[in-house]
């Protein structure tokens, strides 16, 4: 086997991409130990912003004018000796430059070659600008603005589409790798950005029968008075997070012992009682009053476990947070030839025995030229290196005969799961009897195996060794410490499985002063920034998509990919490593680098319209549509759309956008983005969520699923977005209710007519109660929502998303 430095040392990588996606996927191959060879266009990226100096940290630099003839040749000769290109050009660009994947692919069969544009190839809109803007219009991400009128969309400066779609092209691209291994050969992987923006989406897209659909914007805000924020003695915030009932009766008996004997621990009674409610209410806000923020989420989580974030901006989590330091969620990166000692985001994954590391400062543009060019006559071509094994047939899938065991919880974990399932593992999900955390089953436990099998019973451990002693994976979720007691930590189980790899998913990574914390999507967002952020720097608000669950599930699913990758040329397996405040960092790129005089100036709150006069979104005459005209050339064709003619676009921004608000006021939306893009300008109608999943090219391109649940009920799901030209990613199967595979998990270990003994004896459950909700069908809520029931074993200390008590918006 071979020795290696680092989980991906000796892959060449050629990035030809720009602004945050494709160098933001580039980056994590930098860190892993590729050779990362970025090249740019003269003059530089064509972005200029400070996030340049983490988006190209570790990767040498090149120059090339691609138009030219001589310079085009060496590109060819790169990417001919290459493993990975990433590109990031619209359709067909890259083909006109002669280092399209067709032609790369012929020459190098080997080669993985990534796409990551706006809109993918086959879609109508492949020839428009991808601007972030315009995709998040486009995908119905931008949600409803509070208070507004219909319609109205809360503009948020964070570049969701891009984030999704660079954390997929990175998982997709490793399992290109690993599938390469076993045919001998590579294949073009597209991710756009737009397509990528379904994976943020996700099950609250999910639609059953004639049920409503999730509104829009999210249910109303929960009334409990123990799941919210309080300002602190240091006009500070924090979020209280006490979901499930024992976090509650944690608190109360730690907090407020005198309101035991009032009821203040029993859930239920705090929900049905609007004078218990407010009395809460009432002492929570003097009692939190009292102490700095800090203070309080360390003695609240310290001394009672309940689920507790400190509320603070992106600054502080970059500056000032010793855990952001501790967790290698932040790093410090001296030498950067424009802004000298930064502090940048991290690593969003960490790796037991291959762990990822910053590679260097950004190299100053064109700094390796002479070293490249040196390189280029000695790099051998590598078309012979991978010749075809499979003679006929398709290809199987990456991970077929790769086999996981899944005993996450919620949705971070078992959404990396579910991706690697779609990858062609198979995967075995467990739950415990006890649980009730099923609401999102229909979709994260799509091409799942399902068994609730109770691991505190020594018939049920048994069943869970014998699963394991065939396993390539374990994913588990559990807060530090729980699995080690449990008997089922890293060395327990690579004791009986050497060679597995053990993937974990927390909330805030294990090392540092938070490691051993509970938490939820909104607590990774809370000490993260996103909450400050998402609405204007001085009060705190959940940003409304679960980006941290979904962005932590697919890191995840990078990890354990690399890890068998590593395992695959080393026979060695390791611990992967992912977690909610890690992905929020990731979520932030752009702003995620400090430097001296660093001013952090994006727009943003509840009024913020986007970036600029043109590049924002507009209200026509019927609804919201979003331009962006970036380019002279962009304004230039601007001016000659009908009624846009006399507008002088170069002078006062706010004089400039009350123009165009004002002519666009006076004809409907479809009409001026039917003309901009036409004159190739970026434009987009603001969609919402229902209009994108029940539009004809979301169904047409597989983005969009309307299918059958067992029981014959229709039901509509997000469909992969990933495109994998020789080994396509298909819509998983829709899942039985939990528990339905017992019988064929049992048979394939060894224990086939077992069941009923085991049903017999409390170790399986043969189906949920009448009562369950394993589809997810969406209930507006009512003003006092119900608690979340259920105290599971095997639940906890889940890092996933919240009870669908504390986020109603995702019981869709």
């Amino acid at each position: 086997m071979d020795q290696v430095d680092q989980a991906l040392t000796g892959l060449r990588v050629v990035d030809f991409s720009q602004f945050i996606a494709g160098p933001l996927a580039a980056l994590q191959f930098a860190d892993l130990g590729a050779d990362v060879i970025r090249v740019d266009r003269p003059g530089g990226p064509r972005w200029r912003d400070p996030a340049n100096a983490l988006l190209q940290r570790g990767k040498r630099s090149i120059v090339l004018d691609l138009t030219k003839a001589e310079d085009a040749a060496i590109a060819r000769v790169l990417i001919d000796a290459a493993d990975v290109v990433f590109e990031s050009w619209r359709p067909g660009v890259a083909d006109k430059l002669g280092v399209g994947p067709a032609e790369s692919l012929a020459r190098n069969p080997g080669l993985v070659y990534c796409s990551i544009p706006g809109f993918a190839h086959d879609d109508p809109r492949a020839a428009l600008p991808g601007w972030e803007g315009v995709v998040t219009a486009a995908a119905g991400l931008y949600p409803q603005r509070a208070g507004g009128e219909p319609g109205e969309p809360r503009f948020t400066a964070l570049p969701m589409a891009s984030s999704f779609a660079a954390i997929q092209a990175c998982h997709a691209v490793m399992a290109a790798l690993i599938g390469r291994k076993r045919t001998g050969v590579g294949q073009h992987v597209e991710v756009a950005l737009f397509d990528a923006a379904f994976e943020l989406l996700g099950g609250g897209a999910q639609k059953v029968g004639d049920t409503p659909p999730m509104p829009q914007g999210g249910a109303a805000p929960a009334t409990m008075p123990q799941i919210g924020h309080y300002h602190c003695a240091d006009g500070r915030w924090v979020q209280l997070c006490l979901v499930q009932p024992r976090h509650l009766e944690w608190f109360v008996q730690t907090f407020l012992p005198s309101h035991v004997e009032d009821g203040w621990t029993d859930a239920g009674r705090v929900v049905a009682d609007e004078t218990i409610r407010n009395a809460m209410r009432a002492e929570l806000t003097a009692l939190m009053a009292t102490r700095p923020a800090l203070e309080w989420e360390r003695l609240i989580n310290e001394s009672s476990g309940a689920p507790t974030g400190l509320c603070q901006t992106t600054e502080d989590w970059l500056r000032h947070d010793q855990h952001a330091r501790d967790s290698r969620a932040v790093v410090e990166v001296p030498g950067d030839p424009e802004l000298g000692l930064t502090v940048q985001a991290g690593h969003p994954i960490a790796l037991s025995v291959t762990p990822p590391r910053a590679a260097g400062s950004r190299h100053a543009l064109d700094a390796d030229r002479a070293q490249i060019l040196a390189d280029v006559g000695e790099l051998p071509g590598r078309p012979d290196s991978h010749r075809p094994v499979i003679e006929s047939g398709p290809p199987p899938r990456p991970l077929a005969g790769i086999k996981v065991v899944d005993i996450s919880q919620v949705l971070a974990g078992p959404t990396s799961a579910r991706i690697l399932a779609d990858y062609g593992a198979d995967v075995v999900k467990i739950n415990s009897p006890q649980d009730r955390q099923h609401f999102q089953h229909v979709y994260t436990n799509s091409g799942k195996r399902s068994i609730l099998l109770d691991l505190k019973l020594p018939e049920g451990m048994d069943a869970f060794w014998r699963l394991i002693d065939n396993a390539d994976v374990l994913v588990e979720n559990f807060t530090r410490g729980v699995a080690e007691r449990m008997g089922i930590g890293e060395q327990d189980v690579r004791a009986r499985r050497p060679g597995i790899v053990y993937s974990k998913v927390s909330a805030f990574g294990h090392e540092g002063y938070r490691g051993g914390y509970r938490g939820r999507e909104e607590l990774g967002q809370a000490v993260t920034g996103l909450q400050m952020r998402w609405f204007g720097r001085e009060t705190p608000r959940m940003v409304f998509y679960a980006l941290n669950d979904y962005g932590a599930g697919n890191w995840s699913a990078f990890a354990t990919l690399v890890a068998l990758y590593h395992r695959a040329r080393t026979g060695r397996g390791q611990l992967t490593h992912s977690s909610l405040a890690h992905a929020a960092t990731f979520h932030q790129t752009p702003f995620m680098v400090w430097f001296e005089g660093r001013v952090w100036d994006e727009p943003s709150g509840e009024d913020a319209p986007g970036w600029g006069p043109l590049d924002r979104v507009y209200r026509a005459s019927d609804r919201w549509f979003y331009l962006a005209a970036h380019s002279a050339r962009d304004r230039a064709a601007v001016r000659t759309v009908t009624g846009l003619s006399g507008l002088d676009l170069d002078s006062d921004p706010a004089a400039v956008a009350a123009a165009l608000a004002t002519a666009f006021s006076s004809s409907p939306a479809q009409e001026w983005v039917r003309e901009l893009t036409a004159l190739g300008v970026g434009a987009s109608m603001v969609l919402n969520q229902e209009e994108v999943m029940d539009s004809e090219l979301a169904r047409a391109r597989g983005l969009s699923l309307l299918r059958s649940l067992p029981s014959g009920e229709p039901i509509r799901t997000v469909g992969p977005a990933r495109r994998l030209s020789l080994t396509p990613v298909p819509p998983s199967p829709v899942p039985g209710p939990p528990g339905s595979d017992a019988a064929a998990v049992l048979a394939g270990i060894g224990l086939a007519g077992a069941l009923d003994e085991l049903v017999e004896k409390s170790v399986i459950l043969p189906q949920l109660p009448p009562d369950a909700d394993f589809i997810g069908r969406f209930r507006p809520p009512s003003p006092s929502p119900a608690p979340a029931s259920g105290d599971a074993a095997v639940a906890e200390g889940s890092a996933g998303a919240p009870q669908p008590v504390s986020r109603p918006r995702i019981k869709s």
